[in-house]
């Protein structure tokens, strides 16, 4: 006759209440994971805006107006006595055909668009742009209806053989990267290589760009004449 087998024999030795101590243990451990996925990822906390101190405030102030960045109702000068809109001749002589931002910069010009701000988050890396974005689902939504989903995308950004690259390096939802034929079959594919020779978006992008760097921390782009 067969022995019984080790771990049969040792709950045997074990007493109802250490097996009651050992289940209890095991449910309170696994309804704690349970309970951080179900916060993480359906209940997550929104994004801190990034806040910029005064020296960064002045830089950036001093980019958005050289860009001629819109102007609010409340910054704006009245026609009396304001130079706001003054009339002048055009001409492109000495302006500068560069934008660079900061990763800080990026974020905060993110916060200040109430339906972005602590909802997305973005990330500068060399040749890559990554965003953490929060989606809040419609009430009416199968399942998860009224709640706020956590996803992560990340596209590759950067200038090659004189032109741009674009790829798409994936998307992931509640942690689950998503299959790249429910991406289109994108997934990996150089947007501007595969679109840019047809009239369109991709074509106009590509030729109008002259230089592109994303490194850590920054963004710089230069456009053609």
């Amino acid at each position: 006759m067969e022995s019984a087998r080790p771990d049969t024999q040792q709950l045997k030795r074990l007493g109802w209440f250490q097996i009651l101590v050992i289940v209890l243990v095991a449910m309170i451990i696994t309804a704690g994971i349970t309970l951080w996925l179900v916060k993480s990822y359906l209940f997550p906390s929104e994004f801190t805006p990034v806040s910029l101190n005064d020296r960064e405030t002045a830089v950036l102030s001093a980019k958005l107006e050289r860009l001629d960045a819109p102007i609010t109702v409340a910054n704006q000068v009245d026609a009396d006595g304001g130079d706001a809109l003054k009339p002048e001749p055009y001409s492109e002589a000495g302006a500068s055909r560069e934008i660079y931002l900061s990763e800080r910069e990026l974020n905060s010009l993110v916060a200040k668009n109430t339906d972005l701000a602590k909802r997305v988050a973005v990330d500068l890396s060399d040749n890559l742009i990554s965003a953490k974005i929060l989606l809040p689902l419609d009430e009416d939504f199968p399942f998860l209806g009224g709640k706020i989903l956590r996803a992560r995308t990340g596209i590759e950004f950067s200038y090659e053989n004189q032109r741009p690259v674009v790829k798409l390096k994936g998307v992931t939802i509640m942690g689950i990267p998503i299959p790249n034929a429910w991406l289109g079959g994108l997934k990996n594919i150089d947007l501007v290589a595969e679109f840019g020779t047809d009239e369109g978006f991709w074509k106009a992008f590509s030729e109008g760009v002259a230089a592109v760097k994303v490194e850590e921390g920054s963004l710089r782009l230069r456009l053609k004449e």
